[in-house]
């Protein structure tokens, strides 16, 4: 697999368009620092480390993401796509980071400071990686 991150949103998008209420990701620390800011933006409820060891559904470490819905259904996340890819990198100076959606959206860079979102980097005063889109 060429692009974790992009394996990643793909399993996530699929999910919701299944109405699954839980998706498994194969471990990695930019992957649950992802998660942790999709769960501090309300797109999904939460999220842990699965054990092989403890849970038997899986082959390795995972991270189980527990996907949100509306109170009739509807999907939280209805839009999420990948801006950085391994073929061609985006990057973004602390005062071009754009908005996603007018704002309605959050965007999830990775900076010096580690990863976050746009707005945050904006506060920060620093620029980075756009690795992802959200909406």
């Amino acid at each position: 697999m060429t692009d974790p991150i992009a394996d990643m949103l793909t399993r996530i998008r699929n999910a919701v368009h299944a109405r699954h209420q839980r998706v498994d990701i194969p471990a990695s620390r930019i992957k649950a620092d992802i998660a942790k800011i999709l769960e501090s933006e309300g797109y999904i409820s939460g999220f842990k480390t699965v054990d092989p060891t403890a849970d038997a559904d899986v082959a390795r470490t995972s991270i189980r993401l527990f996907l949100k819905y509306g109170p009739r259904g509807e999907q939280v996340i209805s839009g999420i796509e990948r801006v950085s890819r391994p073929g061609r990198r985006v990057y973004f100076g602390r005062d071009e980071v754009p908005k996603v959606m007018g704002g309605l959206g959050t965007n999830i860079l990775t900076t010096s400071r580690g990863v976050m979102t746009g707005r945050d980097a904006a506060k920060a005063g620093v620029g980075g990686e756009v690795l992802c889109n959200v909406w």
